[in-house]
């Protein structure tokens, strides 16, 4: 019975002190409030004047692509938006199962922080960076999903529009032919 109970212990304490659980609805809430609150206002990032977009939501694809990439810079000891594997954030947020196959329009893009100590001051800090802002204020973008593992924070933004109906028949008719071409944002 000791064993069982230490074994437990050990591995809750294992498990919180590695990486953050999967986010809560209060982190969740909390980073689309701030991001859709400079969304629907519009901000300047450096020199350039982001006009109002529409507010993002929450995507749990997103999420993970973020949280594959926060633990493995914070288990590696790196910190960059090429993971030690050579993928790309684009090529993460596609395996997460983001994928742009079927979609009229298809745009990615990630921010990184190292250091933060809370979701204010990660935000502050990402709206103060230039292509960081661009990124949050970018219109393309529609959806998002943040992870945290310790001091690494990873922000990875997807945007997919769906063909219209209409559309949908001509590409099923052979009528259209479709060319694919991968747009991400800064990063």
């Amino acid at each position: 019975m000791k064993q069982f109970i230490l074994g437990t212990i050990l591995t809750i304490i294992g498990f919180t002190s590695c990486a953050q659980p999967r986010a809560n609805e209060s982190f969740k809430k909390e980073f689309i409030e701030t991001i859709n609150r400079t969304r629907q206002a519009g901000c300047k990032c450096g020199k350039t004047r982001m006009p109002a977009v529409a507010p993002i939501t929450w995507n749990d694809m997103l999420e993970n692509a973020a949280m594959v990439h926060a633990k493995d810079m914070a288990r590696r000891n790196y910190f960059s938006h090429t993971g030690k594997d050579g993928r790309s954030s684009s090529d993460r947020i596609i395996a997460a199962g983001y994928s742009f196959k079927g979609f009229k329009s298809f745009a990615a893009g990630e921010n990184i922080a190292m250091g933060q100590l809370d979701i204010a001051e990660v935000m502050a800090g990402w709206f103060k960076s230039e292509g960081h802002c661009m990124n949050l204020m970018n219109p393309d973008f529609k959806e998002v999903g943040v992870a945290r593992v310790n001091d690494y924070w990873v922000q990875d933004f997807g945007g997919r529009e769906a063909f219209s109906e209409e559309q949908q028949k001509l590409i099923n008719s052979g009528k259209v032919k479709l060319i694919q071409k991968k747009i991400t944002g800064h990063e």
